[in-house]
């Protein structure tokens, strides 16, 4: 069962299919380039399905990001792993509207402490496309540290650890 988690600013809960068009739309644009995309909607309704999946599975997976005030969806963070993944990988993406606000930081700080004292993770690391310069610079100012050595799935990935390893 998915928690639901709390900043001061923003509630992290699981994922329902409301949150489908907003998803689906981010994936099928160029916004999702840096996850493997540009998707189709048959490949993005996939990886919808498998962002809840994942918590039935394998006791993780992702959470949709939402302002405690207003209830407006901003973005997810999730947890991924499974056979895709050498290693518990933490992820983040906001929405346009939700840019430059600290959202994904906020919301990722969060759900890494939660792998970390909840779920009591081994380690936690983000794989990223080495073009993806925002999300590089988030990972570092959440401590995050380049790990040249970690396994990847793709080895043009860069590699950042939160913990463990």
């Amino acid at each position: 069962m998915p928690p639901i988690l709390t900043t001061e600013r923003l509630t992290l809960r699981a994922m329902k299919m409301d949150d489908w068009p907003n998803y689906e739309q981010l994936m099928l644009s160029d916004r999702s380039r840096f996850m493997g995309g540009p998707f189709d909607r048959f490949n993005a309704w996939g990886l919808f399905c498998q962002d809840v999946a994942q918590w039935q599975l394998m006791d993780h997976g992702a959470l949709m990001i939402d302002d405690s005030h207003t209830g407006e969806c901003l973005g997810q963070v999730g947890i991924n792993n499974g056979p895709l993944f050498p290693e518990h990988e933490l992820g983040w993406f906001v929405y346009a509207h939700a840019e430059g606000r600290g959202i994904a930081f906020e919301a990722a700080c969060a759900f890494r402490d939660w792998a970390k004292n909840q779920r009591c993770l081994p380690g936690l690391v983000s794989y990223m496309d080495p073009e993806n310069k925002r999300s590089a610079s988030l990972a570092m100012r959440m401590g995050a540290t380049l790990d040249i050595q970690a396994p990847r799935p793709d080895p043009q990935d860069i590699v950042y650890r939160h913990f463990g390893g």
